[in-house]
């Protein structure tokens, strides 16, 4: 069997070195070439030429590429790897899906539960000898994946997300709730109140927000030691334990520790307050982070690549708050406008280092400074990452 990879990512990387004699297509492919495990580095333009028995695109890879559409037999990483799966876990959502996979494993870890997808590992370095696998799955991934089914599918809330990429958010949503379409007998689903009556063979539990789940799975919320929007997260972690193993283990779920860049609070040498919440990509995020500190006063950097999604609700709850805006990135200008829209005090900084560098004078024991962008990070960074890094060593210069 052929096997043709459409991009050079994490998922397609492990996918050739497993397999290897891969054809492998990326857009920066110029030339013809060849790694160590005889796999072929190939133009897209030289697709028609090359035969292969299946397609396997990178998850991020868009539906409108004309590799997608002239693929003969296209496979999602999930479809691929279904008969190694063992019983899964997947965990999707717009946002927490990280936390909350990181959480289930963190529970489940001495199970021999194992967690990939879409953070970690990909699906060709995971052990099918091991008797869980737990997935972050993202909607690229899902958009793809027309056969592979979970044991147990946790959907946390579904917001505007992706819209460039999908075409649109009732096409985002679609692929979110897919799995639930293929779920057996036996199978259980958490999901949102809306969609309590959605047609699938799986158990449905419907929550309208994480007190609500915890009642209904009867975990002692008051017992977790996470606040918004960790605290979610948690329950989610704790109904899958319960669900699965009968299980409700408090003090293992307090020991986790959350990652860098969600929400990552740290004080400078005066004392002043600052928080990274980079990961904070979309709208609902940044909406989440301001809940926190919503009778704080705050400063607040916006701005990037938004993928095509409204701000409209961002700018509807920032008009109750006090906020002070600092717009970065390639939506610069929206922000700006949107900001005086609802009366609030913006500068166009277009750039991060500009933005710190007016925060620094204006930041005081009585004022937060909050990097949460509402918008994906590659208009100006190589990930979301570094863009965090960059927010701390210059709030700490």
């Amino acid at each position: 069997m052929t096997i043709a990879l459409f991009g050079y990512g994490k998922t397609t990387k492990a996918i050739a070195k497993r397999f290897q004699n891969c054809l492998i297509f990326d857009d920066n492919f110029q030339t013809e070439g060849e790694d160590e495990f005889g796999n072929r580095f190939l133009p897209t333009s030289m697709f028609s030429k090359c035969k292969s028995d299946i397609q396997i695109p990178s998850p991020g890879f868009p539906p409108n590429h004309e590799l997608i559409k002239n693929a003969t037999n296209l496979v999602s990483e999930y479809d691929f790897f279904e008969k190694d799966m063992p019983f899964s876990i997947w965990i999707s959502g717009t946002n927490g899906k990280t936390t909350t996979t990181q959480m289930v494993e963190h529970l489940l870890k001495k199970k021999g539960a194992i967690s990939g997808g879409n953070i970690g590992e990909p699906l060709a370095n995971l052990e099918p000898s091991k008797p869980i696998w737990i997935l972050e799955s993202s909607s690229f991934s899902l958009h793809y994946t027309k056969k592979a089914t979970p044991d147990m599918y946790l959907l946390l809330p579904i917001k505007p997300d992706h819209i460039s990429w999908h075409g649109s958010f009732e096409e985002y949503e679609s692929d979110k709730l897919s799995p639930l379409k293929r779920m057996r007998e036996g199978s259980v689903a958490i999901v949102p109140e809306k969609y309590k009556d959605f047609p699938t063979k799986a158990k449905l539990v419907a929550y309208t927000d994480e007190f609500d789940l915890a009642i209904a799975l009867h975990v002692e919320i008051n017992n977790i030691e996470f606040k918004t929007p960790f605290l979610m997260d948690a329950v989610f972690a704790m109904s899958c334990s319960k669900i699965i193993f009968d299980e409700l283990d408090y003090e293992k779920m307090n020991t986790f520790k959350t990652d860098i860049h969600k929400l990552e609070e740290f004080k400078d040498k005066k004392g002043r307050l600052w928080v990274n919440d980079t990961k904070g990509t979309n709208v609902d995020a940044t909406i989440e982070a301001l809940k926190r500190y919503k009778d704080e006063n705050i400063l607040i950097i916006l701005g990037g690549d938004d993928k095509g999604v409204s701000l409209d609700p961002l700018f509807e709850v920032m008009k109750a708050l006090h906020v002070e805006v600092f717009a970065i990135g390639s939506n610069t200008d929206k922000i700006v406008t949107l900001s005086k829209k609802i009366g609030k005090k913006v500068t166009a900084c277009y750039e991060l280092s500009k933005a710190m560098e007016l925060i620094q004078k204006k930041h005081t024991l009585n004022t937060i400074a909050l990097l949460s962008p509402a918008a994906a990070s590659l208009d100006q960074f190589n990930s979301y990452a570094t863009r965090g890094e960059l927010f701390k060593k210059l709030a700490l210069s």
